[in-house]
């Protein structure tokens, strides 16, 4: 898909909360109208506009899930509404890991760092992940010709020279990854320091943006691969917290075992400052007594470092790639982009 052909189908970025309450008052204002037709019998009244009278929350059938569904969202998007999010004393740095493939630490990663990007924070992704996808979601280039986090680590290039704005939202930079970093592991072994390179590139950046008068960066989040080779101990080595994306399923328990257990060996040799601070349950699936059984089990180990939001399974959220555009700006009414705004508020509020 062309790029002219991708922009006709974007939503407008970051349509405000008060458009999705707009279409769940709709639709609650429909079943309003047919349960109290006294009221609106003979009358012009529009079916947008709530009958006089009428709270249309109140006139919800409660016996119907999509009534329910519509009426949490709507209480959890009011809470949100005009909500500002407190910047960090500090720039806080985080690695979004999880050895398992598939419970969505790129997405976890591009749409916390679109949230809180939106609220206007200062945020910079780095995607140290060879298949790129974080640099695809938030629409950097990231082909093989052009400078990418491979360059940093390997070549020794500035990150000021690499990181490229977000077109979709302000505030928010990236770091992108090519098909370089696949052979990244190999050459990385003969280097100096190479566990602490991209800790160092880090730094650099950092202290050239304060000589020339720019904002801090509130928020660094470091999109690893599923695997722990030493792109991804550089990811540990540079952060000072561990956020963990966990999809609501069995194997994903089995693999936090030994992600924890890699996690430790870090803290002992190589960065003591690291601490598991946050775990984000992905992929739940209500209608499933899996989903809640391991849920339970999560929060009951780690009741301080889960996040009370909770993202579900989302069409949605899988299509925003494909538009490459994070869930925020390709449908921010959805139920998806409601759960990653939450995610953000509570890590950017601890």
């Amino acid at each position: 898909m062309s790029s002219s052909e991708a922009s006709t189908q974007r939503i407008p970025p970051f349509i405000s909360l008060g458009s999705a309450r707009a279409m769940t008052v709709a639709a609650a204002t429909a079943d309003a109208s047919s349960t109290h037709t006294n009221l609106v019998e003979n009358s012009a009244v529009s079916r947008e506009t709530p009958v006089s009278g009428v709270n249309v929350m109140d006139s919800m059938d409660d016996s119907s899930p999509i009534a329910r569904q519509l009426a949490n969202e709507t209480r959890r998007r009011e809470r949100l509404d005009g909500r500002r999010l407190p910047r960090p004393e500090k720039t806080r740095i985080f690695t979004v890991s999880n050895q398992k493939g598939g419970v969505g630490k790129t997405t976890t990663t591009v749409n916390i760092a679109a949230a809180l990007a939106a609220a206007g924070l200062n945020v910079l992704v780095i995607d140290i992940d060879p298949q790129g996808n974080a640099s695809t979601a938030l629409g950097v280039e990231h082909h093989a010709d052009v400078d990418s986090i491979y360059d940093v680590l390997i070549n020794d290039l500035p990150l000021k020279e690499v990181v490229a704005p977000c077109p979709d939202i302000p505030n928010l930079i990236c770091a992108p990854a090519t098909i370089h970093l696949a052979g990244a592991e190999i050459e990385l072994v003969s280097l100096v320091a190479r566990e602490q390179r991209l800790r160092r590139a880090i730094d650099v950046y950092a202290k050239e943006r304060e000589k020339k008068g720019e904002a801090r960066l509130d928020f660094v989040f470091i999109d690893c691969p599923p695997s722990l080779g030493l792109l991804t101990v550089n990811a540990f080595c540079a952060a000072t917290e561990v956020l963990i994306p966990i999809q609501c399923e069995y194997y994903a328990l089995e693999g936090l075992s030994q992600l924890l257990k890699n996690i430790e060996m870090i803290q002992k040799h190589l960065n003591a400052d690291l601490v598991v601070s946050t775990i984000l349950l992905t992929m739940y699936d209500g209608r499933t007594n899996l989903a809640a059984q391991v849920a339970a089990e999560v929060r009951q180990h780690f009741p301080n470092q889960v996040l009370s939001a909770v993202v579900p399974r989302s069409v949605r959220i899988s299509e925003a790639p494909s538009y490459q555009q994070t869930v925020m700006t390709y449908d921010p009414s959805s139920s998806g982009a409601l759960s990653y705004m939450e995610a953000a508020a509570e890590i950017a509020e601890r």
